[in-house]
């Protein structure tokens, strides 16, 4: 079906997809280019329809077209529904997915705590150094960004479709990290050791926070150990996605010596 007008409903409802708001009145999302594309098929989810920009197509995007409608957009109908400056040629449409703890591996050895991480370019980047490190699963808790976030998508290269994620509520994470015997590892600027000081070669829950605010009293009061990153610099924080991947791959180096 060949769509010319930005004013059509369905671009209208389309366009909507970029906001959380649109994401969760409708529940479905928008991901666009062919490596995220990819990576949401390779992560199992089944597109609802496929939003192609005609004359900008090549054989990487034409071989990712499956079993959904598709739609041929105008290049202003394709610029009114892409989140970036230069639009892709393709973009799916995807219905919401799950994302519940019981679905994650049942004995992973190292597991990212995200609470409350507000910009998606952060909670993206964070995404994409657990994959790096070989990190088991990731627990995403608290109001901050959703997962759907196109920026987030972005900037995780697509791994938020193939990592195994769960998005929970503060008590809820806690419950379930405490029943699998996991060690809770808290990040905070205020902490006495160092993070390499840390015993973490048995299975660990690395729990980061919002930069602004750090790590809620509750999670620094109930975890094992509090670890801090040493700061010689002026700068009173480091970017949080900086600091999940030291953490991170630090744990991977003791678990795997």
């Amino acid at each position: 079906m060949r769509i010319e007008s930005p004013r059509n409903p369905k671009v209208k409802s389309w366009a909507e997809l970029k906001t959380r708001r649109g994401r969760r009145e409708q529940g479905r999302f928008l991901v666009e280019g062919a490596r995220e594309l990819a990576r949401a098929l390779e992560g199992g989810l089944e597109p609802q329809a496929w939003l192609v920009w005609p004359e900008r197509m090549g054989e990487q995007e034409a071989a990712l077209l499956g079993n959904a409608p598709v739609y041929e957009l105008s290049e202003a109908a394709m610029r009114k529904v892409s989140y970036r400056q230069n639009p892709a040629a393709l973009i799916g449409v995807f219905a919401r997915p799950e994302r519940r703890l019981e679905d994650l591996p049942p004995d992973p050895r190292r597991v990212l705590v995200a609470v409350e991480i507000e910009k998606p370019g952060n909670l993206g980047a964070m995404l994409r150094s657990a994959d790096a490190s070989g990190t088991g699963a990731v627990l995403v808790v608290g109001e901050g960004v959703d997962l759907e976030n196109p920026n987030v998508i972005r900037a995780s290269t697509g791994t938020v479709f193939t990592l195994p994620i769960a998005v929970a509520g503060h008590d809820q994470a806690r419950a379930w990290l405490r029943e699998r015997g996991f060690q809770i590892a808290a990040a905070s600027p205020a902490a006495e050791k160092v993070y390499w000081e840390a015993d973490l070669s048995q299975a660990t829950a690395l729990v980061v926070g919002a930069e602004d605010r750090g790590l809620p009293a509750d999670w620094l009061e109930t975890a094992d150990v509090r670890v801090k990153i040493p700061m010689k610099g002026r700068a009173d924080s480091l970017n949080v996605s900086v600091s999940a991947a030291l953490l991170l791959f630090e744990a991977l180096r003791q678990q795997s010596a």
